[in-house]
């Protein structure tokens, strides 16, 4: 096992803890986390308040098997053993895999042992140093480490400042650990020698078309279905059947799950001739799946390499891979993650010779598209943009609108 893996068990149901007759002492009594509270008089209103007053906190506290610790007795590991908790219930896969979980591997592993309340405004200070120090290796061994670039650190810190704020709303920590956390700035533009992430620009046409004879159907498909509605990768990742409505001209997808979800915002897709071309090839029966499936991408693939292979299989080879169908080695998500979702387009750019680009520079691509051929407001709307200074992000500025406005001012 993992050392540095964290725990993915779903907490069991609890049955609620009784109101119940201490018969010594003639109190009422209710057992919550293995330790027994006295409530007052049995069958008074005083005891029976206190006994809802608990339940209710108990049942706040996701009904822990546990009597919560003194916070002196907290390490930091119990406090991310705990928090992992709700990050995978409160939190999307995409985010709990991108910052959060790398954030809390580092944190445990300079600071695991540390007692929670110790852990104060020079020890996140540490750590954002041993992030800027840190260098990952890349794929190509000819290639320089990459640093960790300064708005990476700065969410990273964000992520250790709310595992505390959590920890404090869970009364397991006293506010005043959080408050001295947060004297911490993060790292400044220019004041720093964090590197920079490079700006996400729009891929050329190009370049796309030149890298999908090197994709699987699928993904070449996800591809092209990105490039001409503008969504977001997560949202071509987990698009479902039953979240498209095709009854008009232009279909919509209104997927449940979303970036801006939580802040009560909706989100529709509209899907054009063009895309719904793509789409109708992978509509399911089963509504709740998602359309694009790595097991398909995964069959097309053994597929080629048998029509590849011009030998004649042998009844061991023919028995192996009927072995091997029937208990795979490794077993394939029900749905791609935009994480294998890029990992397949960045092999594939170095299959075809091209420079390697990403899953968001095509949504940069739609955007910069509307924009030159719409205006502004069409473009955030087609995006899902609640203000324009985002769709400004996306959509670059039109070279020939600074090229009109040279010409007129000199």
């Amino acid at each position: 096992m993992n050392p540095n893996a964290l725990p993915d068990t779903p907490a069991a149901p609890r049955r609620i803890p009784s109101y119940r007759r201490h018969r010594p002492s003639g109190q009422a009594v209710a057992t919550f986390g293995g330790r027994d509270f006295y409530l007052g008089a049995f069958g008074s209103k005083a005891s029976k308040a206190e006994y809802r007053r608990r339940l209710a906190e108990w049942l706040a506290a996701g009904s822990p098997t546990y009597t919560a610790p003194e916070p002196s007795a907290l390490t930091v590991n119990d406090l991310i053993l705990r928090y992992w908790k709700h990050v995978k219930v409160y939190y999307r896969p995409e985010t709990r895999e991108g910052t959060i979980a790398p954030t809390l591997r580092r944190l445990r592993k300079l600071y695991g042992p540390t007692q929670a309340t110790e852990f104060g405004p020079l020890a996140l200070k540490a750590f954002q140093r041993a992030l800027l120090d840190e260098r990952i290796a890349l794929a190509d061994p000819t290639a320089p480490p990459r640093r960790l670039s300064r708005p990476y650190i700065n969410r990273a810190l964000q992520w250790v400042r709310r595992l505390f704020r959590w920890a404090v709303g869970e009364q397991l920590l006293p506010p005043s650990v959080l408050q001295a956390l947060q004297a911490v700035d993060g790292l400044k533009v220019g004041r720093t020698d964090a590197p920079e992430p490079p700006p996400v620009r729009a891929v050329a046409d190009a370049v796309v078309e030149t890298t999908l004879p090197h994709l699987s159907t699928v993904v070449a498909d996800m591809v092209r279905l990105q490039r001409l509605t503008g969504m977001r990768p997560g949202e071509v990742c987990r698009m479902t059947t039953g979240e498209i409505d095709t009854t008009g001209d232009v279909w919509l997808y209104q997927p449940r799950e979303h970036k801006t979800a939580h802040f009560g915002h909706s989100r529709s897709v509209p899907i054009g001739p063009k895309a719904q071309d793509i789409v109708r090839r992978y509509l399911r029966a089963e509504l709740g799946e998602p359309i694009f499936s790595p097991r398909a991408s995964d069959e097309e693939r053994r597929r080629r390499e048998r029509a590849a292979n011009r030998t004649r299989f042998t009844p061991s080879r023919l028995r192996r891979d009927a072995e091997r169908a029937r208990k795979p080695r490794r077993r394939l998500n029900d749905r791609y993650t935009t994480t294998n979702y890029a990992q397949a387009i960045r092999r594939a750019c170095d299959d075809a010779g091209t420079p390697r680009w990403t899953p968001n520079q095509l949504r940069h691509s739609k955007a910069t598209e509307l924009r030159k051929r719409f205006g502004l407001d069409a473009a955030g709307a087609v995006l899902g943009h609640s203000k324009l200074e985002t769709t400004q992000i996306y959509a670059e500025r039109a070279t020939e609108l600074g090229a009109q406005v040279a010409l007129a001012t000199g």
